[in-house]
């Protein structure tokens, strides 16, 4: 297990004297804009952790973020170092064998492949190819069970890795989330090519199954949070005007 990475700690919310309790300790990956990622003073920064902050404070808890490599993110949830996951983790059947999750605050992602531009990518005869993921996700597992086949797929510690393989000419496509590469598209770096792949539910804070407690706090939190707008407004706000979803 790699060694948890502390990153500068962002306060989200103080409880008041009256209210003192211990720390919440919510961990994210600081590598997966504009989920999750390290600003200029190497804080924090994000959807995730303005949405963290949000719900720390409509919950009265206090709470500090932390990253660590996505690797090593549930199993050290597990070992206890930190006690919420909030890293773009895709709700799946799977990961609920290990870990529980609270409701959703952002529905599914599709994913997307991308490539060169003007790479000629077929992929009604794909074959050969080098196709890059990040390790531990679901667009591995998707890329194992569905493209291994004639294709080698080649796994990376973070997405920002398999960018620079694919810009090296090491790489043929990749698959991940539609809203991380979506900027990079933009960008002119490179283009989609394929069509949109949802794979898993939506995305949720992750939790130990014995925190039901806790669990309890956040969905409280999301619910209110989710009807008064404020979801929706940092969802359009880090996802270039995406939804409404939740708020009536």
């Amino acid at each position: 297990m790699k060694k948890l990475i502390l990153a500068a700690v962002a306060t989200l919310a103080l409880a008041s004297a009256t209210q003192a309790q211990e720390t919440v300790r919510i961990a994210t990956e600081g590598a997966y804009a504009p989920w999750n990622f390290l600003n200029d003073a190497g804080e924090p920064a994000g959807f995730e952790i303005d949405l963290a902050a949000a719900i720390c404070a409509q919950a009265g808890l206090t709470c500090e973020v932390i990253t660590n490599d996505w690797d090593s993110i549930i199993p050290n949830l597990l070992a206890g170092n930190y006690d919420v996951i909030m890293a773009g983790m895709s709700v799946t059947d799977e990961r609920k064998e290990t870990v529980d999750f609270a409701d959703e605050y952002k529905p599914a992602d599709p994913s997307r492949f991308v490539a060169a531009p003007g790479a000629a990518i077929d992929f009604a005869a794909l074959t050969g190819k080098r196709i890059g993921v990040q390790g531990g996700t679901i667009q591995e597992a998707y890329a194992n069970a569905e493209m291994a086949e004639g294709n080698t797929v080649v796994a990376f510690g973070t997405a920002d890795q398999a960018m620079a393989d694919l810009a090296g000419g090491n790489l043929d496509i990749i698959l991940a989330d539609g809203a991380y590469l979506e900027p990079i598209v933009a960008s002119g770096q490179i283009e989609f090519v394929g069509e949109p792949v949802v794979i898993g539910g939506g995305v949720a804070p992750a939790l130990r199954k014995d925190e039901a407690e806790l669990k309890g706090k956040f969905n409280a939190a999301l619910a209110a949070l989710k009807a008064d707008g404020t979801v929706d407004k940092l969802i359009a706000q880090w996802f270039d005007g995406a939804g409404p979803f939740y708020a009536e």
